[in-house]
């Protein structure tokens, strides 16, 4: 194992061990700048579950009052109103460069374009026996996450409030800490906000902000769904809610996983490893290979390329103790790695991308050669970037329209039919101890 700003693993068990190895959610450390934060804003040890816990009862018994008070104690924000007109949102909208605007504005129809391809149609099976069918309807209102706190996320805010508006739903409203220093939320934000045309946005973060969209206040009032990527603090919030209202998932650090074979350029892979790396210190970005030579290409372009880039640091760390090339015996068995892991972002820069395909199982999305690189899924591909993370692309999809929809089971049998069935109702009901069950159907089979 080399060691340098990126370990090159090239034994698959140790790899396992290390670099793809799944640590269960609940068992990851908490660092210690999270546990020195938790002191000295709740004055006592406390597990970030505990602390959470706490915001989110407050927030239940006292709205918005609550929220602005955590928002000061967490954020050092005061605000005098939480509450975001949507002039401010126009306003913002007018102040930024045009160029900006317009990548936005090429984001919001790409990202529409493409779920409004989504299916989600209702349909009726009228037949011998009476009609069954299923009904979609959209839910009533959603709430939008919209991370801010190292760096300004309008992005998110687009991969969700769309789908959710070309699903129809027909309240949206966007939560989203404030800047610390100027206590205003982000002109780009506001500016994203306006192009989506969410319906409410509110200036609070963390999970304070998640309990005022579970539980409501005198003025904000509860959603039925919150979606949205978070920290630590609101994935807890979220997962602690759950059940009162519905949620998109527990999202964790986002996740790149790169297979690439000798003919891929280091500088592009590299490229592409620090631009996933970049998000957070508990980001994971692995190449996997099986060209010896590559991967020590990669490793060289990754320090010189880093030393042009503003987030540094966060880089460096990321890669550092969760980054890692892992050296494979084949493509195949790269795949077979992959699948495993269930990465939330599946790039494959080899010369031949769509002879993978078929062999992938698990992934969030799936990134094929070098032009369809993973920062075009962050901003303006099409598809939402809010995909599963931890391993939960096993059995979690990306956000789409159908995470802001509802089926509705739709039964209409006939009289005769009902009459027939009923026996067989009848028996099961018995079966499960269920007496009242069983003589509603028998009622049925009398036919009077």
């Amino acid at each position: 194992m080399t060691r340098s700003l990126i370990p090159i693993i090239t034994d698959i068990g140790q790899a396992r061990q290390t670099v793809l190895r799944r640590a269960a959610w609940d068992d990851q450390e908490v660092p210690d700048v999270v546990r020195a934060g938790i002191r000295r804003r709740f004055g006592e040890e406390l597990t970030p579950a505990a602390a959470v816990a706490r915001v989110l009862s407050d927030v239940r018994r006292r709205g918005e009052t609550a929220a602005l008070e955590w928002t000061q104690r967490i954020d050092g924000v005061t605000l005098a109103s939480l509450t975001v007109s949507r002039a401010e949102q126009q306003a913002a909208l007018a102040r930024l460069p045009a160029a900006l605007v317009e990548a936005l504005q090429l984001a919001k129809e790409r990202i529409e374009a493409f779920h409004r391809k989504q299916p989600m149609d209702s349909w009726v099976d009228a037949g011998a026996d009476g009609v069954l069918g299923q009904l979609v309807r959209p839910l009533d209102a959603v709430g939008v996450y919209v991370p801010g706190g190292t760096a300004p996320l309008p992005s998110s805010l687009l991969m969700a409030a769309v789908p959710a508006r070309v699903a129809g739903v027909t309240r949206i409203v966007a939560v989203t800490p404030p800047d610390r220093a100027s206590g205003r939320v982000p002109d780009v934000i506001l500016a994203a906000a306006a192009l989506a045309g969410v319906d409410e946005l509110w200036a609070v973060g963390g999970a304070q902000a998640i309990g005022l969209l579970a539980y409501g206040g005198a003025t904000l009032k509860a959603v039925d769904k919150i979606v949205g990527p978070g920290g630590l603090f609101v994935t807890l919030a979220k997962r602690q809610v759950y059940g009162v209202v519905g949620i998109d998932g527990i999202p964790g650090p986002t996740e790149t996983m790169v297979i690439a074979d000798a003919g891929a350029r280091p500088a592009l892979v590299a490229a592409d490893l620090l631009a996933q790396a970049e998000h957070d210190v508990l980001a994971s970005a692995i190449l996997l290979t099986p060209s010896v030579e590559l991967a020590s290409q990669v490793q060289i372009e990754i320090g010189r390329q880093l030393e042009d880039l503003s987030r540094a640091d966060i880089i460096a760390q990321s890669l550092s103790d969760r980054g890692g090339i892992v050296i494979t015996a084949s493509l195949a068995q790269a795949v077979e790695l992959a699948n495993a892991y269930a990465p939330e972002h599946l790039c494959l820069l080899v010369e031949d991308p769509w002879a993978l395909v078929g062999q992938v199982r698990h992934a969030g999305g799936i990134f094929l050669g070098e032009g369809s690189f993973e920062v075009l899924g962050d901003y303006v591909a099409g598809p939402s970037h809010i995909m599963p993370t931890e391993g939960s692309a096993r059995f979690a999809s990306p956000l789409s329209v159908a995470d802001f929809v509802k089926r509705i089971s739709l039964i209409g049998l006939s009289l005769p039919a009902g009459q027939r069935l009923s026996a067989a109702a009848a028996i099961l009901a018995e079966a499960e101890g269920l007496s009242a069950h069983a003589a509603a159907a028998r009622q049925r089979m009398k036919g009077d």
